[in-house]
């Protein structure tokens, strides 16, 4: 039997009865590993048909699989090209069971490292805001909402809390991922059990009542609230979506599609404000029952519905309003770019050119590691394309492109951050889109005849 805390054992023996031997089975066998597709990139049945894993359907997530080889994926070109991320397939449940719709303005409140971000931004919100309050954490964030090409993300390092004040009644749907003691990912974590030694349930039940608290008064009426944890404890679970429930009488706990494995929530003593049908509504994963670890999930919607339409305009860079004012170099760079994009305001930081929101929220005073897409940096008679926009765009959307195979020597002499061996002659002066199976890896520039890889080298591989 794994080395599990016996008062963690207690408690789950009195919160499911007759199935805790059914548990404690499954928490000795090996903890799955799984893919998620990105379907702003790919769609999922054309990955499969290029896919070198052995796969399996994860059943509450589309995209979602189970993958027998997760080192091997990590290492693969098609992960460099930012064509799926690497997630439990637990973890999948929140972002797929939050309906987001193109349009919304949409806050990842606890979002590093990034995984249910990048799967909420390729459902097309107007703004996806992620925020994580640690700034090391949100380079994280950061750096996976750029390989998958978020373009609208606006990317936060601040408290909840802080956000409330300036952001009061403002978002559509808001994902609390809540920081929790972590009990569902005892088998794949050892640290986990660690930090549950150390905190225990009280220190992450004053963050998830405070977060909570925060989230509902910046969700607009009629908006919905994602809430998860990867933890089994009720006080964690539907204790505070009773809470949830007694700061707001309007709450209502909306029904979700229940695929197998799912299962309800579970009755306590201190939920008062939760109906059976609340319940029913909730969702669990025990890896008992579920090809997947331990996780809680409740979609909460704030009275009273509001109906209300958002349109989206997309335009290509060219016929962005402001583009004739851009320094000649980048006009010139960004006129091989054929792909559209959210409409949006030109701005200048610095060298910086970035392509932000037209509707932006107000940042002034916090803490912003990124605010719409970063297009490069504008220097002396000349402008650098970023490896941002590099992963934004694919062999059809550029005019100049260099596309090699998965499993050819180039893409390792790419992906280590060399030049490609291949003749001068095959690229045209300047800048040329490097691909793999014609999806992005980053920007190679011709000068002199000769290539020179422009991959940074955060972003190189050791294949």
């Amino acid at each position: 039997m794994r080395n599990y805390p016996e008062t963690f054992l207690a408690e789950m023996k009195d919160l499911l009865g007759n199935d805790f031997p059914d548990f404690l089975s499954a928490e000795e066998e090996k903890p799955l590993s799984g893919l998620r597709v990105n379907t702003d990139r790919i769609t999922t049945e054309d990955f499969l048909k290029i896919s070198p894993f052995e796969l399996e359907p994860v059943s509450w997530c589309p995209s979602g699989f189970i993958l027998r080889d997760e080192a091997r994926a990590s290492k693969h070109p098609y992960y460099a090209a930012g064509l799926y991320y690497l997630q439990e397939p637990s973890a999948m449940m929140p972002a797929s069971l939050l309906p987001v719709e193109a349009g919304d303005l949409v806050l990842d409140v606890c979002a590093a490292p990034g995984g249910k971000s990048t799967a909420l931004s390729a459902k097309h919100p107007r703004i996806l805001v992620s925020n994580d309050i640690s700034v090391s954490r949100s380079r994280a964030l950061l750096r996976n909402l750029e390989l998958f090409g978020a373009e609208n993300a606006l990317i936060l390092s601040e408290s909840p809390v802080r956000l409330s004040e300036r952001f009061p009644e403002t978002f559509d749907k808001i994902l609390i991922d809540a920081p929790c003691s972590g009990e569902g990912m005892f088998r794949k974590d050892s640290r986990a059990v660690s930090g549950w030694l150390e905190h225990g349930h009280a220190f992450f039940t004053d963050l998830q009542r405070a977060i909570t608290k925060s989230c509902l008064e910046m969700l607009k009426p009629g908006g919905m609230i994602l809430y998860s944890t990867c933890t089994f404890s009720q006080k964690e679970d539907e204790e505070i979506i009773s809470y949830m429930k007694g700061l707001d009488p309007s709450l209502e706990v909306l029904p979700v599609p229940r695929y197998e494995g799912f299962s309800e929530g579970i009755d306590g003593p201190a939920q008062d404000n939760l109906t059976d049908e609340d319940r029913q509504n909730l969702v669990r994963i025990f890896p008992h029952k579920a090809k997947g670890e331990g996780h809680f999930a409740a979609l909460i919607r704030k009275g009273p519905v509001i109906n209300a339409e958002a349109s989206e305009e997309r335009l290509i860079l060219a016929e962005m309003p402001g583009f004739s004012a851009l320094p000649d170099e980048a006009r010139d760079f960004l006129l091989h770019v054929r792909k559209s994009f959210r409409k949006g305001v030109f701005t200048r930081r610095d060298e910086r050119l970035m392509l932000e929101p037209g509707d932006a929220l107000s940042v002034q005073g916090l803490r912003v590691l990124r605010n719409g897409l970063y297009l490069g940096d504008c220097l002396k008679n000349r402008f650098e394309p970023s490896q941002t926009l590099a992963m934004t765009l694919s062999r059809e959307t550029f005019g100049n492109v260099l596309d090699f195979d998965p499993g050819s020597e180039e893409v390792k002499r790419v992906l280590r951050g060399e030049s490609p061996s291949i003749s001068g002659d095959l690229a045209p002066d300047g800048w040329s889109l490097m691909t793999v199976s014609g999806f992005p890896l980053g920007f190679v520039k011709k000068s002199g005849g000769r290539l020179k890889n422009q991959l940074p080298p955060s972003w190189r591989m050791a294949l």
